[in-house]
């Protein structure tokens, strides 16, 4: 991908008289003022595109360790609907953050002003999250509902800052499907505070560095996303700033590398904020009195944290960072992710098992913080617990997950947890492809009509456990739809019963259903053709490209074993059964096979592993061959004859 990226620079263009055009617009696109839509634009720059930025040329000047303006001059095309979030004229203020110019121009396909809005005309909001309950933030945005496509918006902001926590980066290619002419970023230091500086795939965009803090990228091509592919943050060019001495909400700041900003964290925002009301620390100390080891006592805190506290979102004041105050949380019953780590923290201390305040990136896709560079990274708070050479990861803003369990939210990703001594960088649980197991078994009757009744039964591990998705929680509609969608390729499948077990001590969730169905196999005169992969056949297929240009990426592997006997009602008889099927490939292994156990009985039994890894580019053929192949094994028949 990036090799590919590198060739389609500048040079390329200046081969072409359409090299030469856009070479020219983008040395001069604001004096030329080039509001239009151009069709050359959109077939080479915005090919693949939803948007075009034309320009975005951004000024930081560091007036102090606690001053900082940004100036942002931004044209954008937009050219669909989808595309539409790209115009990004919108700017977040509070007590610390002071808009100072607001305006915007917005043009037509042919580059006449459809209108202009100043500051006033902006709408002016609270930066409700649809979560939070307490939140300071407030945002002016621009309200333009397009009645035309493409369209394009000339946007000026001028921004106050009195908290320099958070020194915007620069991201040239900004997301996928969005192309870029031409992108500048330059900083003014006008202090003695050091500066830490990371420069992130530059070399592989053409991106020139014409200053200490300038850098200027021009003519990068929209990028489409690719299946498996790398998260878009591993590969596309960013600089990274940050200030050695800050500020965070009036809370000076020191950060020089993780040891120190650790220290600063622990020493500023976590000191002080772990007083409990006494009735709580009796209360807490008699729950685990007759607990034998220190993992027994977290395990007893732990529940108690998930049945008297509840989560909600905070963000006021320095609440992006500092925690609610542990004896608010026990008081309230609820806290954000930040006030029940540490609300955590405070009842384990109590009880004498020791821990740690955690910061870490949360989502299914992993992120990591860079080792190499610290700042104020991270958008979620856990807690850890030390347990010899390993650690264990709590995760304290769910009332369901059980002891221990980060699975696709906070797994195999390096995490910065806070000590008295400093920040260290830990990585986290890591759960092994033959750990994340789904067993299928289930008792199939099969009719002569091709209709069926089953019993089945599945368990899930590791990160298929499915103990923490709130199905138990559900109505009895949704669970049965659930089914019903999950099983779809069953016509007029009829869910009569559910039956979930959940063992959070061993993490294993059962789920039992009993399901039928009026016609599944295929009748054919006096046959019936069947799909024996009843219950997890896979039917999707990674879709084709003609040229691959990103590596593949199997972020978490897996193992499904299924078993299913069929008891055939009397009058049916095997013609043709499927031959055993054996694959074995770097991405994984499959096996099926079906076997006639006699006396009207037949057993099959499938078996998908996935393996997690990074394969090149030039492994996705063969990525997808094994893919479809499995498809094709899954969907095949067996014959069975009627008498």
């Amino acid at each position: 991908m990036l090799n590919l990226v590198s060739q389609l620079n500048l040079s390329m263009y200046l081969k072409s008289s359409l090299g030469i055009f856009l070479l020219c617009l983008t040395m001069n696109v604001f004096a030329q003022t080039n509001f239009s839509s151009n069709i050359l634009e959109k077939a080479t720059i915005g090919k693949n595109a939803n948007a075009l930025v034309k320009a975005n040329d951004v000024e930081i000047h560091i007036q102090a360790y606690n001053k900082m303006l940004v100036k942002s001059h931004r044209i954008v095309t937009i050219y669909n609907e989808t595309g539409d979030y790209k115009g990004q004229a919108y700017e977040y203020y509070d007590e610390t953050t002071k808009i100072k110019t607001l305006e915007a121009t917005v043009y037509n396909a042919a580059g006449e002003k459809i209108k202009r809005y100043k500051e006033k005309d902006f709408t002016d909001v609270a930066a409700a999250d649809g979560i939070s309950i307490y939140n300071d933030n407030r945002v002016k945005y621009l309200k333009y509902a397009a009645v035309e496509y493409p369209y394009t918006i000339d946007y000026i902001s001028e921004v106050e800052h009195k908290m320099t926590a958070f020194v915007p980066s620069w991201s040239p290619l900004e997301d996928h499907y969005t192309g870029v002419i031409e992108s500048s970023y330059q900083i003014f230091n006008e202090t003695d505070v050091p500066l830490a500086i990371k420069e992130e795939h530059l070399e592989d965009y053409n991106i020139k560095k014409v200053g200490d803090y300038h850098y200027v990228a021009e003519n990068l091509l929209a990028i489409k996303p690719e299946t498996l592919s790398p998260d878009f943050y591993t590969y596309a060019p960013r600089v990274k700033v940050a200030m050695q001495t800050f500020d965070m909400k009036g809370v000076k700041g020191v950060n020089t590398n993780w040891t120190d900003f650790g220290k600063w964290m622990y020493n500023t925002l976590l000191v002080d904020t772990r007083t409990l009301p006494e009735s709580v620390k009796t209360e807490i100390l008699g729950l685990t009195k007759e607990a034998p080891t220190n993992i027994e006592k977290a395990k007893i805190v732990y529940q108690y944290l998930q049945q008297n506290t509840r989560y909600i979102s905070v963000q006021v004041g320095i609440g992006g960072w500092k925690p609610m105050l542990a004896e608010d949380v026990d008081r309230l019953s609820y806290g954000d992710c930040k006030g029940l780590s540490n609300y955590t923290k405070a009842l384990l201390d109590v009880v004498g098992v020791p821990s740690y305040y955690a910061v870490i990136y949360g989502g299914k896709n992993i992120r990591s913080f860079d080792r190499d560079f610290s700042a104020t990274e991270g958008n979620h708070a856990v807690l850890t617990i030390p347990n010899g050479d390993d650690y264990i990861w709590l995760e304290c803003t769910s009332q369901d997950t059980p002891f221990g369990y980060i699975a696709n939210f906070t797994d195999d990703r390096d995490a910065l947890i806070i000590t008295p001594e400093g920040g260290k960088i830990i990585h986290t649980t890591v759960y092994d492809t033959k750990a994340n197991v789904l067993a299928t078994t289930a008792d199939i009757n099969l009719n002569l009509e091709g209709g069926f009744t089953s019993q089945v039964e599945m368990k899930s591990y590791g990160s298929q456990y499915r103990g923490s998705d709130g199905l138990e929680e559900e109505t009895e509609k949704n669970q049965k739809l659930r089914f019903k969608n999950m099983w779809d390729n069953v016509n007029d499948l009829v869910v009569e019963s559910i039956q979930f077990t959940n063992n959070k001590n061993e993490v294993v969730f059962t789920e039992n259903v009993k399901v039928s169905a009026k016609s599944y196999a295929s009748k054919t005169g006096n046959r019936l053709l069947l799909v024996p992969d009843v219950f997890n056949k896979l039917s999707h297929i990674p879709p084709r490209y003609s040229k691959r240009t990103m590596s593949l990426e199997i972020d978490r592997g897996f193992l499904d074993q299924d078993e299913y006997v069929f008891h055939l009602e009397a009058g049916l008889d095997v013609e043709a059964l499927q031959s055993p099927v054996a694959i074995e490939t770097k991405f994984g292994s499959y096996a099926m096979s079906i076997e006639d156990l006699g006396d009207g009985k037949l057993r099959y039994k499938r078996k998908l592993q996935l393996e997690k890894g990074t394969y090149p580019k030039e492994d996705y053929k063969a990525y997808r061959a094994f893919w479809s192949s499995i498809s094709k094994h899954d969907n095949s028949k067996i014959v069975l004859l009627t008498k």
